[in-house]
Formats: structure tokens, sequence, C-alpha cells
């Protein structure tokens, strides 16, 4: 059956596929806590990982990149300050047109609103410096999520993309693999 756990991948390692599948090889970042589930899967991934010193580092390496490879430049943080360290860049790829991906790590959902540990509202800090973000509050909506964001990055004016990403969804079993097709109502 479809439903049996044996189909069933953490969000973690989903994300990593569904990057491995848009040809993504190469990202920036600097690990954190509310970040290594993702990071535990991404270290076992084919995509090349540079360890920087520090996380606005990391999303000027990935406008770089993007500059002189026509690709999309991926970064990762870590919840908090991880995550605000990514604000000069965002706000300089969002001016510059330069397709990115941030992936930042979250407190995890039941803590999301209790400033916690090294808790920002990445989501609402980033709304006016990205062309898209979002907060995935379940496992079960990262491929749309990511299908959106990177369309949305490459396409039309490049720009900037950011995915919060809760500890506890980085680990949430999920078999939804691909974005559902949109169903768009005709208009009469």
């Amino acid at each position: 059956s479809m439903s049996g756990s044996e189909n069933k991948i953490t969000g973690a390692r989903l994300l990593i596929e569904l990057m491995e599948e848009a040809g993504i090889e190469v990202c920036f970042g600097y690990p954190g806590g509310a970040i290594l589930p993702f990071y535990d899967e991404l270290y076992k991934s084919k995509i090349k990982h540079y360890l920087v010193r520090h996380e606005q580092g990391a999303i000027h390496m990935a406008e770089g990149y993007a500059r002189a490879t026509g690709k999309i430049g991926v970064c990762i943080a870590t919840s908090g300050p991880g995550a605000t360290n990514l604000i000069t860049g965002l706000a300089d790829a969002k001016m510059d047109s330069i397709p990115i991906l941030a992936i930042t790590g979250q407190v995890s959902t039941s803590a999301i609103g209790t400033d916690a540990f090294q808790e920002a509202d990445i989501f609402g800090i980033t709304i006016p410096i990205t062309k898209y973000n979002a907060l995935m509050r379940s496992a079960d909506d990262i491929a749309r999520h990511f299908e959106e964001a990177y369309k949305i990055a490459i396409g039309g004016r490049p720009g900037p993309v950011l995915l919060d990403f809760p500890k506890d969804i980085q680990t949430q079993l999920t078999s939804v693999r691909k974005a559902p097709k949109l169903k768009i109502a005709s208009h009469h």
C-alpha cells in the first residue's frame, strides 16, 4: 500500500532529493542546531558544501556563484541570528536580480511565536526582500514550496527566495515527493 512507512522519507531527505533533481551541485552555509537534521542529509548527498565563517559570507558567495555560472545560488543558515545574517545578501540579490535559494533552520513548529531560543520571524522579516518565501509547516508541503520557490527564483526577473524549515518538519515523514498539480478554476 502507498500509505506504508516504507514509502516515506524525512522532510530533510526530501528537500535534498528535490535539490539534486533540480541540478543543484553546490551550496554555501554554516550549520547550527535548528538546521542539523538537514545537514545530516546534506553530508550524505552529492551536493558539495562550502563551510563559511559567517552566514553573510555564504549568501554573497552564493550570489557570486550564480553570477559566474548562471545557475541558482544556494545558501544555508540556522535559525535566529544565523538566518538574520542573510538579510543584506537577500536585499542585494533582489536589487541585482540574482537567483538565490536560502534555506534557514527554524525552531520546531510548536515553539514558533514563543520567543524560543534562537527564534526569529525570518518569514516576516524577509517578505520585502524576497520574490517568494515560505514557512514550511508540514513535510507534505515541502515539494510544493520547493517547486514554487525554484521556479520563481529563476523565472522572469530572477531573484532570491527563502524556505524556512522548522526542525520538527525536517525529521517529519512524508510520502508527498512531488508538488500537486495546481487546480486553477476557469474564469467565465
